[in-house]
């Protein structure tokens, strides 16, 4: 190695206080980290997901006290916790969709695994799954 080369760091011993804030990770790492916490997201809603339908499809009595959720609330919840809770599920389903669809397709086509593919494939997934859910924020929150 030469001298006018800039030598990269060495973590031998990584210190998270004084380290890690320093750390950037790729693009690509943050949306993996991501897919991961949706599908976990998306477990946890499991019960609210089976609330969901079940009060949808009952009866005509249920769907209404189902829409009325949204508006009013259900027990201790306001509607407009009801709605955000609905959103999360809504952007963790979408967001695991898009992560899961790039997955697929760097595991089909190993031409792909590329880090410059791992980028604009990083930000594509996070683009289309952050519109998709504007688009349905905004169908829930009454804008259209």
């Amino acid at each position: 190695m030469t001298e006018i080369t800039k030598k990269r760091p060495e973590f031998r011993n990584i210190n998270a206080l004084s380290d890690l804030p320093g750390y950037r990770m790729p693009l690509a790492a943050i949306l993996s980290i991501l897919h991961r916490a949706s599908g976990a997201l998306m477990f946890l809603l499991l019960p609210f997901v089976i609330w969901l339908f079940d009060t949808s499809l009952s009866s005509e009595f249920s769907y209404a006290r189902f829409t009325a959720a949204f508006n009013t609330g259900a027990g201790i919840f306001p509607g407009w916790f009801i709605k955000l809770v609905t959103l999360a599920l809504i952007w963790s389903y979408l967001h695991h969709f898009c992560a899961g669809l790039r997955h697929i397709w760097m595991d089909v086509s190993h031409h792909a695994v590329t880090k410059e593919f791992g980028k604009s494939s990083a930000i594509a997934c996070f683009a289309i799954s952050l519109v998709l859910t504007a688009a349905l924020a905004a169908k829930l929150f009454g804008v259209y």
